[in-house]
């Protein structure tokens, strides 16, 4: 039997905690240590609470030696903790997304490359059945596609703080955007060529916009929007749209329900990241008429109600990584769209700077 990979867990925010609890749990990984500049405030489930503990990254690579380190920090810290890990001979599992910059995202596959490590994108999505099979069902609707996608989040208690340390390193679009436009590249399976982006500044607490939209349009025709706000005046209301649309018909996620929320006690639904990725079922619309101009079809409803909990989901993500790290698989892909999906949402954010639309190499 292989002996487990010794892990240094990187940043214990909403992720990081839950990335550790599933190497925690998980006998292919042993924690050697959890790194966090603020650890000796932070809370720290009861499970996690025997390993030893690092207030600085430096210290906690020289003192740990690990095979393995889980960066789940802030994201103007992920090129540079990577990079020192891959060179000291550690494999890489890193929260999205992969830099800041695309100059230094291009680093950072460099340096897996150039040292053979393993780098495994904390791009959720892509281990999610629902999410699979939303986009296999997309595959079926001709081209080009449409594709409308959103998630606003309102800010309130714990979120207000999270949204706004996060703000000081991406606005919304480029921080969540690039789990959709990374979906929106593999339902195409096209290039996105033209990149135009709007946003606006209504959080007095932020420097930045923190309200965002993009478009993004493929060699192929297919054209996606993403829609992303956060901050405490932001809408309840369509904070979830997951939509996508061609010749053939349409496909579309329902969201989760949530009924019985105490909306006075507990986060918002929007801010929820439970139900960032919890769906009831997918609707499958068919375009096809008859002569009478009728569907053809009625629409289907693919249940989704036993998807994995978000907790799951990360267990999936480490699964992952232990493969790839036991089993040398080639991560080439998955690595190179990583860095694509990161281009698209920095040019949305310089057209929003600049006034105008961003052409693509």
């Amino acid at each position: 039997m292989s002996a487990p990979v010794r892990i240094l867990v990187v940043g214990l925010g909403n992720m990081g905690r839950s990335h550790a609890i599933a190497y925690h749990r998980n006998p292919g990984f042993e924690i050697v240590g959890l790194m966090s500049r603020s650890i000796r405030s932070a809370a720290i489930p009861d499970e996690l609470r025997n390993y030893p503990l690092f207030e600085d990254f430096n210290e906690a690579m020289a003192a740990t030696k690990p095979d393995a380190v889980s960066i789940n920090s802030w994201p103007d810290t992920h090129a540079e903790y990577a990079i020192k890990a891959m060179e000291a001979g550690a494999h890489v599992f890193m929260e999205k997304p992969i830099a800041t910059t695309i100059a230094d995202a291009r680093k950072v596959v460099a340096t897996a490359r150039r040292t053979n490590r393993k780098l495994v994108l904390g791009y959720i999505l892509r281990v999610h059945p629902s999410w699979i099979k939303f986009t296999e069902l997309s595959k079926t609707l001709g081209k080009p596609l449409v594709m409308r996608m959103n998630l606003n989040q309102q800010s309130n208690g714990p979120a207000w703080t999270g949204h706004k340390n996060l703000m000081d390193s991406l606005i919304p679009i480029v921080d969540c955007g690039v789990h959709y436009v990374d979906v929106m590249c593999q339902m195409t399976g096209a290039r996105p060529v033209r990149v135009h982006g709007i946003g606006a500044r209504l959080w007095e607490a932020a420097d930045k916009p923190n309200y965002g939209h993009l478009h993004v349009t493929f060699d192929d025709g297919s054209v996606g929007w993403y829609e992303a706000g956060w901050g405490p005046m932001m809408s309840e209301t369509a904070y979830f749209v997951k939509d996508v649309i061609g010749p053939n018909g349409s496909v579309s996620m329902v969201p989760a329900s949530s009924e019985g929320k105490d909306k006075l006690t507990e986060v918002t639904d929007s801010a929820d990241i439970d139900r960032h990725t919890k769906t009831d079922m997918l609707r499958y619309h068919h375009a096809e008429v008859g002569p009478d101009k009728n569907f053809v079809k009625p629409d289907e409803f693919i249940s989704t109600e036993d998807e994995p909990t978000h907790q799951e989901l990360c267990d999936r993500e480490q699964a992952l990584f232990l493969s790839a790290i036991r089993e040398d698989i080639d991560l080439s892909d998955a690595m190179d769209a990583a860095v694509n999906s990161l281009e698209i949402v920095l040019a949305a954010e310089q057209s929003i700077n600049e006034r105008r639309v961003v052409e693509l190499e």
